[in-house]
């Protein structure tokens, strides 16, 4: 098995853009690492390539309850092993935990280095607390960090924004990630955003702004191999192209999804009903979706593409045993005659124009 993900679904407080399955209450701590260990020590693999961690924020989580769960997971030895971190829950004590345990790979939340806007986000740290957690990290060994960073936010321009890069940049982590801000419905930027209370830049912008983000992380040694992701050579998240690529995975924990044999699972949200599930059922699966032919091959095209090497035509020729201008003859074309991707050797990938365009790609190949 290729990869196994691990959510944890606390958070001390709820990030005003953010709509991932996550409560602030930890009252049921305890009792969810106890059913999250059930439901791992369940699982038929004896191996994965890689594991991650992710949330909410899993260093929200006790000495103890870190300790425990980290002691399960490491039994796996995965070649990349990756846990979220945020400033605010993250100190020296528990780095060295995750350091005994075998994490290889930490991914830190900053967004910005600009403290108003951080406030005005929701987060509950300053760059000086990221700054901490960031160098006491370096000095206990961890030679593989990623650093979360979001843009066009509100009320926030753009030289805001590039100036939040060159800091970063001067700090040299092996990884950056850099997301456009996406208003999600059911959040707090949602609500205000209907009220037409949130300043954004339009399109034309934005564009200009992540051009000049590419710019600046390939004068500083960055290679870009996804539409939101950068590293230096050899530290593309292994785990995260797992998904891109359309290879298998197990997700554990509350709302966490699977995908095996072609089959998607998830397991259900709510926490209580989770631990409840696992405890009497042995396992908490909500829905499970099997995807035809032409579902899975769209998603094998939309996915692959999001990566700049895009996706390989033999790989789908022996996935599917058709050809893919058989399949998507037409959309390969249009797209091709409006610039928008490119054949590079046996791969067909996003032009940078593409880049641009690329939700207009993606539901190309959606029938």
């Amino acid at each position: 098995m290729k990869g196994l993900y691990v959510h944890i679904p606390f958070c001390k407080s709820k990030c005003f853009y953010c709509d991932f399955n996550s409560i602030v209450n930890i009252e049921y701590q305890d009792e969810y690492i106890e059913a999250l260990i059930k439901e791992i020590d369940s699982l038929k693999e004896k191996n994965f390539d890689t594991i991650f961690i992710g949330g909410g924020t899993p260093t929200i989580l006790s000495i103890n309850n870190l300790e425990k769960l980290l002691y399960r997971i490491s039994k796996f030895i995965p070649s990349e092993f990756t846990i979220e971190a945020n400033p605010g829950t993250l100190n020296r004590e528990k780095l060295k935990i995750l350091k005994k345990y075998g994490i290889n790979r930490l991914s830190i939340g900053l967004q910005s280095t600009d403290n108003s806007i951080l406030k005005r986000l929701g987060r509950i740290h300053t760059y000086e607390e990221f700054l901490a957690n960031y160098y006491d990290a370096k000095s206990l060994g961890f030679n593989n960090i990623n650093v979360d960073l979001m843009f066009n936010l509100p009320n926030q321009k753009g030289e805001e924004f590039l100036k939040t890069i060159l800091n970063v940049t001067k700090l040299n982590p092996q990884h950056i990630s850099c997301y456009s801000l996406i208003i999600e419905e059911g959040t707090k930027f949602y609500d205000l955003y209907q009220r037409d209370e949130l300043k954004l830049l339009d399109e034309d912008e934005e564009r200009v702004l992540y051009h000049t983000m590419i710019s600046i992380l390939i004068d500083n040694g960055y290679r870009q191999y996804e539409i939101s992701n950068f590293a230096k050579l050899g530290y593309e998240c292994k785990h995260n192209i797992i998904y891109w690529s359309d290879e298998e995975y197990i997700g554990v924990g509350a709302g966490a999804h699977s995908y095996i044999k072609g089959i998607r699972y998830s397991n259900v949200k709510d926490i209580k009903q989770y631990i409840y599930d696992i405890n009497n059922d042995g396992n908490a699966i909500d829905e499970k979706n099997v995807l035809t032919k032409e579902e899975h091959m769209s998603e094998f095209m939309f996915l692959g593409l999001r990566m700049n090497c895009g996706i390989n035509i033999n790989k789908f020729k022996n996935k599917f045993s058709q050809d893919i201008m058989e399949v998507y003859g037409d959309e390969i074309i249009d797209l091709k005659d409006k610039g928008l991707i490119e054949k590079c050797g046996e791969n067909i990938r996003l032009t940078e124009k593409g880049r641009d365009l690329s939700n207009l790609v993606f539901v190309s190949f959606l029938k």
